[in-house]
């Protein structure tokens, strides 16, 4: 399993930790040659506007978009939820617009009134997940093509998922919970299997049966919350 972490800007060394935690080979991404071979991407949080023009300048845009449309998994987190969405109010700015998915930038105002809270992720087990948001953004609408994952005790939609997209308004390298890093990780493998799958199909025109791995690994791992101190980033 190899997991690549847009490295352009932003939590991208907390990200990389946070896999190799989990026995996964994480790489940074700066370039179009560093997305071949790659089973999943994770987009980290920053600022979308200058990420956004950092993708153009590295060439890593439409490379990405194609790797996305290609069916790899995608992770993106606070700004890269941003860069995911397919509207995110605002004209001119680069994204990749992949998600069906309505975001609000800044949704709960500036670097002061960044907050932490336990939220409920049924896809995560019953333990609430202590979620870490820093001049977050939020989910105003899910598209019929995606579904949500969480909220927050007042009802805004902070995480959601389509297909072999995953997106959160929060920090969960921030956290010290690797729940939602191995749920993405499960993403990755059941795609895998998928292609393997698939290319077995294509040359002995047999079937196989695809095992869940996500009930699996949840089960395995540390989901202890830790406090964090707050750090300009997004």
């Amino acid at each position: 399993m190899k997991i690549g972490v847009l490295a352009l800007q932003g939590a991208f060394i907390e990200h990389i930790a946070m896999l190799r935690s989990l026995g996964v080979e994480a790489v940074p991404v700066r370039l179009p040659p560093a997305l071949e071979g790659l089973d999943g991407i994770i987009i980290p949080g920053g600022e979308s506007t200058t990420m956004g023009k950092l993708l153009i300048t590295s060439g890593l845009l439409e490379p990405l978009r194609r790797t996305i449309e290609a069916g790899t998994p995608v992770y993106g987190t606070c700004a890269g939820m941003i860069l995911l969405a397919r509207d995110i109010g605002v004209a001119g700015q680069p994204t990749l617009g992949e998600m069906d998915i309505v975001v609000k930038r800044n949704a709960f105002g500036r670097q002061l009134d960044s907050f932490e809270q336990d939220i409920v992720m049924p896809a995560l087990g019953d333990v609430p997940f202590h979620a870490v948001f820093i001049r977050a953004p939020a989910i105003e609408r899910v598209g019929p093509a995606a579904r949500e994952l969480g909220r927050l005790d007042d009802g805004t939609i902070v995480a959601a998922r389509q297909g072999a997209l995953l997106a959160t308004a929060f920090h969960p390298e921030l956290s010290g919970d690797a729940r939602i890093h191995d749920y993405f990780v499960a993403m990755c493998a059941a795609t895998q299997q998928d292609n393997a799958t698939n290319d077995a199909h294509s040359r002995h025109d047999n079937t196989t049966d695809i095992p869940s791995t996500i009930d699996h690994r949840l089960s395995t791992i540390d989901h202890r919350p830790s406090t964090i101190d707050y750090q300009p980033e997004d």
